[in-house]
């Protein structure tokens, strides 16, 4: 099969190198069509994403993509949400666990965060009012609701998850948040075996770093969504282990989410590790659940050995060294 693989900008390039080996280790068969987009690459060309990635994400419905910039004040919109837009992929998918290994304040966290993709106030519908007043909208439909919290629920009951939390600030918005809250306790309904409660934005954020474990599956509006998302990254110990899938309903697309890291780039110093995860989230939709759960497995039993691993976890070994690691316990 064929897949578009993005590797976008800093250590993009070489994390992607990463993705290509262990794919050929693992004997995907997938072939990658590369495409360039980021910053970097409209420094060069003045375009943002590289011609034909779009059209090839739309014929092969499967897409990779490492970090990429957006050059500030240049009029260029984000990737990201260009991606999400044009594709609908409505859902962002975002499971966050301990890793043995990986020092961290906690060691039970394990949650999905199911964030709307395509809506909210990432719509960027913004205007000046004046020259003093710029207002953006906060746009919440039905439709994308119900869409979003059936998706959570579906994956509960899928994957064994006792409990769906929403996240909303429907006390203070009480038209948008308070749309997105009774969606949510429409849908509830028609789950009676999944637990489902809410909780205000804040509260949660609370929550989350005093005591995580009491969370399972948390939905939640397209901007509160990403804020929890790398709130609860950092639990786990950072962006470096950070996978995640926007979901639509003929077009995925996996990424790592950390950033460029331009300070490291072509210094052989990335951890691949959320590329490599969220790759592994592919061969899972892809129906490769073995392959799937053989990266993980080499992933985690590599990081928790500890001997071998990148500088951002106490390590000195390179990305190819890291890589190589991996590859070799594939065979195992």
């Amino acid at each position: 099969m064929k897949a578009v693989l993005i590797p976008g900008d800093g250590i993009g390039r070489e994390i992607a190198e990463s993705v290509r080996e262990v794919s050929a280790a693992l004997n995907t068969g997938i072939e990658w069509q590369e495409f360039a987009a980021g910053a970097e690459y409209a420094a060069e060309s003045g375009e943002l994403i590289a011609p034909g990635t779009l059209d090839a994400i739309e014929a092969c419905g499967w897409a990779l993509k490492g970090p990429t910039a957006t050059p500030i004040g240049k009029g260029f919109r984000s990737i990201n949400v260009q991606l999400r837009q044009r594709f609908s992929t409505y859902a962002n998918l975002r499971p966050v666990h301990t890793l043995p290994g990986v020092p961290t304040r906690f060691d039970n966290v394990d949650l999905v965060i199911v964030r709307e993709n395509t809506e909210d106030l990432y719509k960027g519908i913004e205007y000046m009012l004046n020259d003093e007043i710029a207002n953006g909208v906060k746009l919440i439909t039905r439709p994308a609701c119900e869409k979003i919290c059936r998706f959570a629920f579906d994956y509960a009951r899928k994957n064994g998850r006792k409990k769906v939390t929403a996240v909303h600030k429907a006390n203070i918005m009480k038209l948008t948040d308070g749309l997105f809250l009774r969606t949510f306790r429409e849908v509830a309904a028609e789950y009676p075996e999944i637990t489902a409660d809410d909780c205000i934005i804040d509260a949660l954020c609370m929550k989350l770093v005093q005591k995580p474990e009491q969370f399972d599956v948390l939905v939640a509006p397209n901007l509160y969504g990403d804020i929890i998302s790398d709130l609860c990254a950092g639990l786990v110990g950072g962006l470096g282990f950070a996978p995640s899938a926007n979901i639509g309903d003929s077009t995925r697309i996996y990424e790592a989410v950390h950033g460029s890291a331009p300070d490291i780039a072509g210094q052989d110093k990335a951890n691949p590790s959320a590329i490599l995860m969220a790759f592994a989230m592919m061969l899972n939709d892809l129906g490769e659940t073995d392959k799937a759960a053989k990266l993980n497995a080499a992933i985690l039993a590599q990081v928790e050995e500890g001997k071998v691993v990148t500088a951002d976890i106490g390590g000195t070994a390179g990305t190819k060294e890291f890589t190589r690691a991996i590859i070799s316990r594939l065979a195992e």
